[in-house]
């Protein structure tokens, strides 16, 4: 069996152009291609470098390379794609070339006794050594220049440009500094328009169609709003691969409408979306992306994510992508005395852990009182959802 993880060869030397000094590049990974013309100055520029600095290679992909059926949990990394090899191979090239705020290596792992079955994963480092989160005062505060944004990456944090053949203006793939998990990847809309992180139907489009992409079981993407744990006001979107099948792939949810459902499996409800195939990922992201902003519009923060799982019935119908919603309360700032952030993860049932004595005594229902003290009550929820499955149905 191939690895997923392997390293880029040896550097090459490449001839200098005129009136530049030599540089030393890495040969192409397969897969990629150059990035042709003013695009090569642009996005180096884009990235914080300057124009003539390398840029990221091009993933140009079609329709052809969406893999509709994913490898399965026995053997999840048996036959990666070809997004996985390049997306992978470039992630441990950087990780060996120290590029990291940390090296990220084998981390403590425990599913908590309980109904739910949450996984508690002990990540010190992150939690030492990650960039402090940006001080958010609204849900529509707006992009600040003056702050830390991704024009600001270096290049050789950029992995590839993620193009489809004759589509719209690719999403940039950068690695995330401080990762989760290995293989834990930025997906960045367009970071030259320097928009906000209030989620747009191409962005998440593009970023469902990485999760198509994948051929592992457990690669998800997703995304945390202004006071919804994003640390960084500046459009991206997270892509990671997750060694574990969550209960939410799966679990049946209960209908609101033709186009929504509430799944309650988890330690959070959820608005769950499903994209049967290729052609349903332009609708869902324009339904999930006219749900948020309903959100936004009351008040209300949001999280993301789309895995690989079962239609809202549940088994028996074919999988898809399940894009799951999460409306709450907006936060702005640490609270005083929670126990870990909640995000997209804690939301989905992972709990990335910063100090040992927390990952080695937390209970189940310490975890889940963290996760939903920052929920709607059920009546306000079911409200919303009547709401939401009108205003989709438009």
């Amino acid at each position: 069996m191939a690895p997923l993880l392997c390293a880029f060869p040896s550097r090459r030397r490449c001839p200098p152009r005129a009136g530049q000094t030599r540089t030393y590049r890495r040969p192409r990974p397969p897969g990629t291609r150059r990035a042709a013309g003013p695009a090569t100055a642009e996005m180096a520029a884009t990235a914080g470098g300057e124009p003539g600095e390398p840029s990221p290679e091009e993933f140009v992909y079609s329709e052809e390379d969406f893999v509709l059926q994913a490898a399965g949990w026995g053997d999840p990394g048996s036959a990666p794609s070809r997004f996985d090899r390049v997306l992978l191979a470039g992630w441990s090239d950087r990780m060996e070339r120290g590029l990291f705020r940390y090296r990220l290596g084998a981390l403590p792992t425990r599913v908590l006794p309980g109904a739910v079955r949450l996984v508690a994963q002990l990540n010190e480092q992150r939690s030492a050594e990650r960039r402090p989160p940006q001080p958010v005062r609204s849900l529509r505060d707006p992009f600040d220049p003056a702050a830390f944004n991704f024009t600001r990456l270096r290049p050789a944090e950029l992995l590839f440009r993620l193009r489809r053949a004759g589509g719209p203006e690719p999403l940039l793939v950068a690695i995330n500094a401080s990762p989760l998990e290995r293989g834990h990847v930025l997906l960045l809309p367009e970071p030259a328009r320097r928009l906000p992180q209030a989620l747009t139907a191409p962005a998440l489009r593009g970023a469902l169609e990485a999760a198509l992409l994948s051929a592992h079981p457990g690669f998800r993407v997703g995304f945390n709003g202004l006071g919804g744990g994003a640390s960084v006001n500046h459009l991206h979107l997270h892509g990671l691969y997750l060694d574990r099948p969550l209960p939410l792939e799966e679990a049946p949810a209960e209908p609101l409408g033709p186009r929504l459902a509430l799944l309650r499996a988890g330690p959070a409800p959820a608005f769950l979306f499903f994209a049967a195939g290729p052609a349903a990922l332009e609708p869902v992201s324009r339904a999930v992306c006219r749900a948020a902003e309903h959100l936004g519009a009351a008040g209300l923060a949001c999280n993301v994510l789309a895995t690989r799982g079962d239609p809202p019935a549940g088994p028996g119908g074919g999988r898809g992508l399940r894009v799951l919603l999460w409306a709450r309360r907006p936060l702005f700032g640490p609270k005083a005395g929670e126990p870990f952030a909640v995000a997209l993860c804690e939301l989905a049932g992972l709990l990335p852990l910063p100090a040992e004595p927390l990952y080695r005594d937390i209970t189940e229902e310490q975890a889940l009182s963290a996760i939903r003290q920052h929920l709607l009550p059920e009546p306000e929820l079911l409200h919303l959802g009547g709401e939401l499955a009108r205003l989709l149905e438009r």
